[in-house]
């Protein structure tokens, strides 16, 4: 499978288009043919490897932990693992995966998931998790602050 790599933090030019091996799902993951991904904020700080608390949690000291980015997902389910109960092969889904994204394939965790919505795109869904959550976070603070 195709996939965009990096072994060195930096700018966009230490991305790179690699052939990588396709992964196998888990007893408890889902493979995921990734129709699309997106780039934030998120990303973009650990590319650069630029805020050092990033580099403790999710990434290595000197070089990148995991070598694929990306962490919000949507595509077609190609496989299931033997406990996966919510999904079967076909099923058009999104949700998060903590990097690796940015290729053809991924496995993810089947309670990261949730099924696309059948009245949006691939593209849109794939804007929501990592989006959501500070819509989400903003939208509880805005009405606590707005209800004393």
């Amino acid at each position: 499978m195709k996939a965009i790599v990096y072994s060195e933090y930096g700018p966009p030019d230490v991305l790179q288009l690699k052939e990588e091996d396709k992964p196998t799902p888990k007893e408890d993951e889902v493979l995921v043919q990734v129709h699309a991904t997106s780039i934030n904020y998120f990303d973009w700080h650990i590319l650069q490897g630029d805020l050092f608390l990033l580099r403790l949690t999710t990434g290595g000291l000197l070089k990148p932990r995991h070598k694929i980015l990306g962490d919000d997902i949507a595509g077609r389910v190609e496989a299931v693992g033997g406990r996966v109960k919510q999904f079967q092969p076909g099923d058009e889904v999104f949700g998060l995966c903590n990097s690796g994204c940015f290729a053809e394939y991924r496995c993810v965790a089947e309670d990261k998931l949730v099924l696309k919505p059948a009245g949006i795109s691939f593209e849109e869904a794939a804007t929501i998790p990592i989006a959501a959550i500070p819509a989400l976070l903003w939208q509880t603070f805005f009405q606590h602050s707005h209800s004393i």
